[in-house]
């Protein structure tokens, strides 16, 4: 069927996924000292192992001929096009990173970046998270970046405080428990 009848370019459509939420427009990107380091290992693995290892894996399919039908070749160049996508979203992001170091918080009775806070909401439930950079961010893990709700709602809070968060369910009252930072 001709590509004039349907909706199909000849790029592959992953190429424009987006990598990360996006930071507010006029915010800075905080890190933590830890996601700063393990964004440039990252950076420096890909550069260093992973690209070089596909790129002799491509120039040797390269070389066996028919380039159209080689899985390999293929494979290959599509694996590198991630790659190199990958590496200009951490460069740029490792250029705009302002590290904050949390074990350096003064006020370690009030909440901010870097924080580690147990509250309890309506229900009884107890949870813990650790405020952190957006690209840091993991839920599952209790790793919440400053820009979700949650951590907005808990920013500047002290230990028996209780904060409102505002979801779509509702509103929730939290608890605030315990505030700690690393040492």
């Amino acid at each position: 069927m001709n590509k004039a009848f349907v909706k199909e370019t000849d790029r592959d459509d992953d190429d424009e996924l987006p990598e990360a939420q996006a930071l507010p427009s006029g915010s800075r990107n905080y890190m933590t000292p830890q996601g700063f380091q393990a964004m440039r290992d990252e950076l420096a693995h890909l550069m260093t192992v992973e690209r070089p290892e596909v790129v002799s894996i491509v120039s040797w399919a390269a070389s066996n001929g028919d380039r159209s039908e080689n899985g390999d070749y293929l494979y290959g160049k599509k694996r590198l096009r991630e790659i190199d996508r990958r590496m200009r979203f951490l460069t740029k992001r490792l250029e705009i990173a302002e590290v904050v170091d949390p074990a350096l918080q003064p006020n370690r009775d009030q909440v901010f970046f870097g924080a580690t806070v147990t509250y309890e909401n309506q229900d009884g439930e107890s949870h813990t998270v650790t405020i952190v950079g957006v690209d840091e961010a993991e839920p599952l893990a209790g790793k919440i970046s400053w820009i979700s709700p949650v951590a907005r709602a808990l920013i500047k809070a002290r230990e028996g405080d209780t904060v409102v968060l505002r979801t779509p369910g509702g509103i929730q009252e939290l608890d605030i428990v315990e505030v700690s930072y690393p040492d």
